[in-house]
C-alpha cells in the first residue's frame, strides 16, 4: 500500500524530480497524513465519549496536534518553494530544515509531558480502566501510525523532504506512545500488575531520544554539517570519466535546502596539453554534470607537470609518506623547482577538519623530503578536507 500511494505521487520516483514536481509530492503527502490523523482523532473522540475513558479522548487530541505538525511541514516545504530574490540569492531553502526543527521540538515536548505523566503515575499507582473497546481503537491506531511511519519516511527519503523524515519520526513516537498504554491496560488487566507508569517512562526515554535526533540534524544543516556523501562521490565518479582529468581535490558541497545545492572542485589536468584544450575539457564536464545533476559546480583548473622523473618521484614518495602518517591525507599540485644549493617542494596537503595543529606534520613530510635529497625543502600550504567520502 505503501508503496503503491509513492508511485502514484512520485510516479518516476527520483528521476526527473524538479522543484514543482517536489512540492507537489509534499502537499500530497502532507495531506493523506493530515487526513489519517483526523480520521484518528474522531475516531477516538468518539469512542472516548462512548465509553467514558480519557485515555482515549486525551489520544484523540494528540492526533489533532500531529495534524497541526504536518500542516507545519507543509508549510515549510512550501515556502522553502520560494524564488530567489535580491535579499536571497540562493533561494528559501533552509526554511524548510526550520520547518523540521519546529516538528523535532514538538517531538520533545511530547517526550516531557509523557515522562512527566509517567512519574506522576509510578507515584500513584493505579490499575488502568480495561475495555475491549479501547484496547481494539488502540491497536487500528498503532496501525495507522506504523503505515503512518512507513509512508513519511519513504517519501521524505524519495523527494528528499528532512520535513517528512522529521514527521515520521513523530509518527514513530506516536506508536510507541500508544503501544505502551495498550500494553500496560493487558498486564493491568491479566495480571493486576500498575505497570502503566514505567512503562511510559521508558517510552518517553525513546521518544525524547527521537526528538534530540531530529533537532541535532536539523540543527547541524543549519549550521553546515557534513555534505551528502551520496551527491559528492557521484560527481566524483563523473568528473573522473572525462578523459584529461588526472585527480580532482577541494570538492565543497554548500547546502541551501533539501534539493538545493552548489557544488565547487579542482580538478587537475595535464600541463602540457594547453589551456585551451583544457578548458573545453572542464566547461563541458561542469555544464554535463550540471544538467545531469540539477545543481550548479564550479571547477577549477590545476595542471600538473607529468612526465618529469624527479616530479614524479617526488610525488610518489610523498604520497606514501603521507599515506603511512595518515589514510585520510591527500596530496596535491606539487611542483618541484631545482636550485644549485636548494630544491623547493611547493605542493598543497588536504587535511580533516578536525586537525589543527600541523607542526608535527610538516616535520614528518620534511624528513621524507630530506631522505630522497637532502637539499629538498617542503613549502606546503594546507587544505581542509570539506567532503570526506
Amino acid at each position: 500500500m505503501v508503496n503503491w500511494l509513492i508511485r502514484r505521487i512520485v510516479p518516476g520516483g527520483q528521476e526527473g524530480l524538479d522543484a514543482e514536481k517536489r512540492t507537489r509530492a509534499a502537499t500530497a503527502g502532507t495531506v493523506v497524513g493530515m487526513g489519517t490523523n483526523v480520521f484518528l482523532a474522531a475516531v477516538k473522540f468518539l469512542t472516548g465519549v462512548l465509553t467514558g475513558s480519557v485515555a482515549i479522548t486525551a489520544d484523540a487530541a494528540n492526533n489533532l496536534s500531529d495534524a497541526a505538525g504536518s500542516v507545519m511541514a507543509l508549510i515549510s516545504v512550501r515556502l522553502a518553494q520560494k524564488p530567489t530574490d535580491r535579499e536571497h540569492p540562493y533561494g528559501h531553502g533552509r526554511l524548510e530544515y526550520i520547518g523540521s526543527m519546529g516538528i523535532g521540538l514538538l517531538i520533545l515536548l511530547m517526550a516531557v509531558e509523557l515522562f512527566r505523566s509517567s512519574i506522576e503515575s509510578i507515584l500513584n499507582p493505579a490499575l488502568p480502566a480495561f475495555s475491549w473497546w479501547v484496547l481494539v481503537i488502540l491497536v487500528l491506531s498503532v496501525g495507522v501510525k506504523l503505515w503512518q511511519y512507513r509512508f513519511y519516511d519513504r517519501l521524505g527519503w524519495t523527494i528528499d523532504s528532512t520535513a517528512l523524515r522529521a514527521t515520521s519520526k513523530d509518527s514513530l513516537s506516536d506508536c510507541l506512545a500508544t503501544s505502551a498504554v495498550a500494553v500496560s491496560m493487558v498486564v493491568g488487566h491479566l495480571a493486576s500488575l500498575p505497570v502503566d507508569g514505567w512503562m511510559g517512562l521508558v517510552v518517553a526515554l525513546l521518544v525524547l531520544k527521537a526528538g534530540i535526533g531530529v533537532c541535532r540534524d536539523m540543527l547541524d544543516s543549519l549550521l553546515g554539517g557534513k555534505p551528502d556523501q551520496a551527491l559528492g562521490r557521484q560527481i566524483i565518479d563523473l568528473l573522473m570519466a572525462y578523459d584529461g582529468i588526472l585527480g580532482i581535490h577541494d570538492l565543497m558541497l554548500h547546502d541551501y535546502g533539501p534539493g538545493r545545492c552548489v557544488a565547487s572542485v579542482h580538478a587537475e589536468v595535464p600541463a602540457d596539453i594547453g589551456i585551451v584544450q583544457a578548458h573545453e575539457i572542464i566547461d563541458r564536464a561542469e555544464q554535463e554534470i550540471s544538467e545531469k545533476l540539477n545543481i550548479p559546480i564550479c571547477i577549477h583548473m590545476d595542471p600538473i607537470v607529468t612526465g618529469d622523473p624527479e616530479t614524479d618521484r617526488a610525488r610518489e614518495e610523498l604520497t606514501a609518506c603521507l599515506k603511512r602518517i595518515n589514510p585520510e591525507l591527500m596530496l596535491h599540485d606539487l611542483r618541484r623547482v631545482p636550485g644549485e644549493k636548494q630544491i623547493n617542494l611547493i605542493f598543497d596537503v588536504v587535511i580533516p577538519a578536525d586537525l589543527h595543529d600541523t607542526r608535527l606534520l610538516t616535520a614528518q613530510l620534511e624528513a621524507c623530503a630530506r631522505e630522497m635529497d637532502p637539499r629538498c625543502k617542503c613549502v606546503i600550504h594546507y587544505d581542509i578536507d570539506y567532503y570526506n567520502p
